[in-house]
């Protein structure tokens, strides 16, 4: 019986990426706090890493022939980003409110390390399994 990564893993590798990527985000959020008319992002990060469970089989390329050369797996092009909408407008355009970026960065960053340690626990079994342990 075959076992590949994605069965293993399951949606956990991707969540690890979307992390990483609104991590990228908020982090220019709060970089930008006082840059005037910078608008802050962020992403819907239930509804990208449902697109991304769902379309796992759609985004493999399939070899249609015996001859065909195996395809490398297409990478992901990044989530979606959204304008997030300011609690009180500034007087420079800026939508930046350092505090909820802040909070927004520790939640998603704890949410982060929890999930590299399940994919970590993942990882050591599989290697228990491998060792026969």
């Amino acid at each position: 019986m075959k076992i590949g990564f994605d069965n293993a893993l399951g949606p956990h590798a991707a969540a690890l990426s979307l992390r990483a990527q609104r991590t990228e985000v908020l982090a220019g959020n709060i970089a930008n706090a006082d840059t005037p008319g910078y608008q802050a992002r962020d992403m819907d990060f239930k509804a990208e890493l449902a697109k991304q469970v769902a379309g796992a089989d759609e985004t493999r390329i399939r070899t249609t022939h015996a001859r065909h050369l195996p395809a490398a797996s297409t990478a992901n092009p990044g989530a979606e980003l959204l304008y997030r909408s300011p609690l009180m407008g500034s007087f420079d355009g800026n939508s930046v409110d350092t505090q909820l970026e802040q909070a927004a960065f520790a939640q998603n960053n704890m949410q982060f390390q929890a999930a590299l340690r399940f994919l970590n626990g993942r990882f050591q079994g599989l290697m228990s399994a491998v060792k026969g342990e």
